[in-house]
């Protein structure tokens, strides 16, 4: 069945970089949205960014916008989150997200996904 696999993560200083990995496998899908969330503790799961597979068609939360780029490798069914400028708000667990079916709009709930990586933890302090 579908494996997803996040990985990348870290401890950086404010204004410093990472770049995240979500690795995918088993029977995906080529056209459906994939996204990123993060969750902070105390916080419900929150939208990140999120990209049609067969398009590239991306969407951005506004607390990320302009610093944060989403990306993806299909020959490796691998999704990226280049993220620059990193802030102390930034702080969270990064999950990737998956559909069994098509998405309308931008994906934002995370409630329409149904495949989740472990999560990779991000650290950024001031």
């Amino acid at each position: 069945q579908v494996q997803v696999v996040e990985s990348g993560g870290g401890l950086v200083q404010a204004g410093e970089s990472l770049r995240l990995s979500c690795a995918a496998s088993g029977r995906t899908s080529n056209t459906y949205t994939r996204a990123w969330f993060r969750q902070a503790p105390g916080k419900e799961r929150e939208f990140v960014a999120s990209m049609t597979w067969s398009t590239g068609s991306t969407y951005y939360a506004d607390s990320v916008k302009g610093r944060f780029t989403i990306s993806r490798d299909k020959a490796k069914n691998t999704l990226y989150l280049q993220m620059n400028s990193l802030k102390p708000e930034d702080t969270a667990i990064y999950y990737c997200g998956l559909p069994r079916g098509p998405l309308i709009g931008r994906g934002e709930e995370d409630s329409l996904y149904d495949y989740w990586g472990q999560g990779t933890q991000v650290t950024v302090s001031s």
